[in-house]
């Protein structure tokens, strides 16, 4: 039997198929919430910065996207919000070991805040079924990582005072070819985890 989202009586994501009601459920989504943002601060210590920009190669948005698709909107964007908080705390788990007292940080302000919308979206899109084929998950995963872009880059440009060319050969251009990489082998990873979940449900 197929799991639905409730609140769309339509397929939901795979954090939907952990049963839960109530109390229980609250438990399971404050779980998987921390848990996404500690998985995404883990993916952000596989950094390697670059000289002619302040912003660095990593696997976050690898992480990124898997949390948003498999949570669903809600529980990704809360837990990319908690991953965005703890280093509030000064909690160095940032790319590259920083948090907030890092004056580079400004630089990609604009990248994190992506994550946010990044995570939203592909759980949006999980969420209605795009997730189950890699065609569709391609596709999730790409405009979900286009997000990113789309608020990291003006942020870099205001930030570090770059015009439009700049601002695209040094946040967007180096990191493009690594994006898309990312993107196939999370869309990869969602149709094969719901293969196996249906195989187990026919078991």
């Amino acid at each position: 039997m197929t799991t639905l989202n409730p609140s769309l009586g339509r397929p939901g994501t795979l954090a939907d198929l952990i049963p839960g009601t109530g109390a229980t459920a609250l438990v399971r989504d404050g779980a998987l919430i921390v848990g996404g943002a500690a998985f995404t601060g883990l993916a952000a210590q596989v950094s390697i910065p670059l000289s002619f920009t302040p912003v660095p190669l990593t696997l976050q948005t690898f992480a990124v996207l898997l949390v948003g698709a498999s949570l669903g909107w809600m529980r990704g964007a809360l837990s990319m919000l908690v991953y965005l908080a703890v280093p509030v705390a000064g909690v160095p788990w940032f790319a590259n070991g920083s948090d907030y007292g890092d004056p580079t940080l400004k630089y990609t302000y604009g990248y994190l805040i992506g994550f946010v919308l990044a995570a939203a979206l592909a759980g949006f899109l999980s969420s209605r079924g795009n997730d189950r084929h890699f065609v569709s998950s391609f596709g999730e995963m790409a405009l979900s990582s286009s997000v990113i872009y789309l608020v990291g880059v003006p942020v870099l440009m205001a930030t570090a005072g770059l015009g439009v060319a700049e601002g695209i050969g040094q946040g967007a251009a180096p990191f493009i070819a690594g994006d898309l990489l990312k993107a196939l082998m999370a869309a990869g990873l969602l149709p094969l985890a719901w293969k196996l979940v249906n195989r187990d449900k026919k078991a």
